[in-house]
């Protein structure tokens, strides 16, 4: 590992990940989650008029890709072994909670108020302690960061960490391993973990492969910082899907994305909506908004995409009821 399994000290790794830091990530992996599924649904590919491929990171134990992250670096930082702290509207923190469970680790996650309360419950079952603070995940990462720098407990934050980052990129690996050909790689972006760790596996096993983010247009700061070359701040995060939800750009993922990515594409509740129905419908696949955003952005890509072969990470399944209900009435 470049960096990493050298060190002897409790320093936290700060740079950006290396090829061979996934590879390592991978290797670690292994003995605690096995490859998922990247499969075909007839039904889908109709419909869009494409040839998708879905890696289905939902049948993970936590539902989601972050839980590949989250047991990376609490499974190999020594600065994580006495206990962490993180911000999380949900799939973060669940991949923290269930990590820390596997490896003895207190963990402490701080959520907004009204924070998917699947999430939330699943991250108390798996034995975090739960603070809640503010109305979105900006405000409870604030809070998050204020309590660190009190307590001296390792703050995670959920993009700018290298192990999270080469382990949600092990996902990547696993379809390039099993579909060498594929030609797209469409992958939602919320801070940008899973985009720059999957840009990054592609342009090293495949560098004429391209990679392309998508995001809600409603919390487009990621977006925006990928655009102009800066980082960027939004007022609000206006959409439901809290796994795209933030307002503030993540140093570390934007430094990757502007070399790495491709292309950057906005998709609308209303389509990421759509595109959930679809899933569920016709591909018997349960995803919440961030899982169904590559779907929603490969209908929207449409024509540019024909004749390729296209995989759509769907990267977690952790729906409210209530965005269950919404999307089957969606047309």
């Amino acid at each position: 590992m470049s960096g990493a399994t050298a060190r002897t000290a409790a320093i936290a790794w700060t740079g950006e990940p290396s090829f061979a830091d996934v590879l390592a990530a991978r290797d670690f992996l292994a003995a605690h989650l096995q490859p998922t599924p990247l499969i075909r649904r007839e039904a889908v590919n109709s419909a869009l008029g494409l040839d998708v491929w879905l890696k289905c990171e939902n049948v993970l134990p936590t539902a989601a890709f972050k839980v590949r992250g989250g047991l990376n670096l609490i499974g190999r930082d020594p600065t994580a072994q006495s206990g962490v702290i993180g911000a999380s509207t949900g799939n973060h923190g669940q991949s923290l909670a269930y990590a820390g469970g596997v490896f003895g680790v207190p963990v402490t996650i701080v959520v907004p108020k009204g924070a998917n309360p699947l999430k939330v419950a699943a991250m108390r079952a798996n034995g975090a302690t739960i603070v809640e603070h503010g109305d979105d995940y900006d405000d409870a990462r604030e809070e998050c960061e204020r309590r660190a720098a009190a307590s001296g407990i390792r703050y995670v934050h959920s993009g700018n960490e290298p192990y999270l980052i080469a382990g949600v990129a092990t996902a990547a690996l696993e379809v390039l391993l099993e579909r060498p050909d594929i030609d797209v790689f469409i992958v939602p972006v919320g801070g940008g973990s899973g985009a720059s760790g999957a840009a990054l596996v592609a342009k090293t096993l495949r560098p004429d492969l391209a990679v392309i983010g998508t995001q809600a247009e409603g919390a487009a700061a990621a977006y925006r910082a990928w655009r102009d070359h800066a980082p960027r701040t939004t007022e609000h995060a206006a959409t439901f899907a809290e796994g795209l939800a933030t307002r503030t750009s993540f140093d570390l993922p934007q430094r990757m994305l502007a070399t790495l990515l491709d292309d950057f594409v906005l998709v609308s509740d209303d389509e990421l909506y759509g595109a959930m129905r679809l899933l569920m419908v016709e591909g018997h696949i349960v995803a919440e908004g961030a899982g169904a955003a590559p779907v929603a952005a490969a209908r929207r890509l449409g024509q540019r995409l024909s004749g390729k072969r296209v995989a759509c990470w769907v990267s977690g399944g952790n729906a409210t009821a209530e965005s269950l209900l919404r999307a089957l009435q969606q047309r």
